[in-house]
């Protein structure tokens, strides 16, 4: 099968997924859902369906039951509306994509009162040295180069060949 193709198709089938959720399926188990993704395998046999749930860890179970339930209806939809000859079992698999974005946005949060806190401490810092360690005299660089003139010179008592 083309990856195209079956791109193609995984898109089809998570538009029907979530317009059946959405218009026909009527369940009260049925919490908020999210059609994430679709992916289907080369040889056209299994799809899966990505989905998410706002809600809680009950929510979720409850969703997943009704998904389960609504599994057979759901599939027979997918066949009708994409004109396949054999449909696609339907697998359905919570998406846990949200939860670990969640948890990557508590992360950055604490690196930025962490940083805010580095932060904070370095504007009472002092150096430890001079600020800049680099940093010459006048009197020093005018000694260095009156010593630099002494050897550019031969001295008297060598000639030159």
């Amino acid at each position: 099968m083309d990856a195209a193709r079956a791109r193609k198709l995984a898109d089809r089938i998570q538009q029907v997924v979530a317009e059946m959720l959405e218009r026909r399926i009527k369940d009260p188990r049925l919490g908020f859902v999210t059609v994430t993704d679709a992916r289907i395998t080369a040889d056209l046999g299994d799809a899966t369906v990505y989905y998410t749930v706002f809600g809680s860890e009950a929510e979720r179970a409850a969703t997943a039951t009704a998904l389960e339930s609504a599994k057979g209806i759901i599939r027979s939809e997918v066949g009708r509306q994409t004109g396949l000859r054999h449909t696609p079992t339907l697998t359905f698999v919570h998406d846990p994509l949200p939860d670990s974005a969640r948890h990557m946005d508590d992360l950055f949060a604490a690196a930025r009162a962490r940083d805010a806190e580095i932060a904070r401490q370095a504007e009472s810092a002092q150096f430890a040295g001079d600020a800049d360690p680099y940093r010459f005299d006048e009197e020093l660089a005018g000694e260095s180069d009156a010593d630099e003139d002494s050897e550019d010179e031969p001295s008297a008592g060598h000639r030159a060949r």
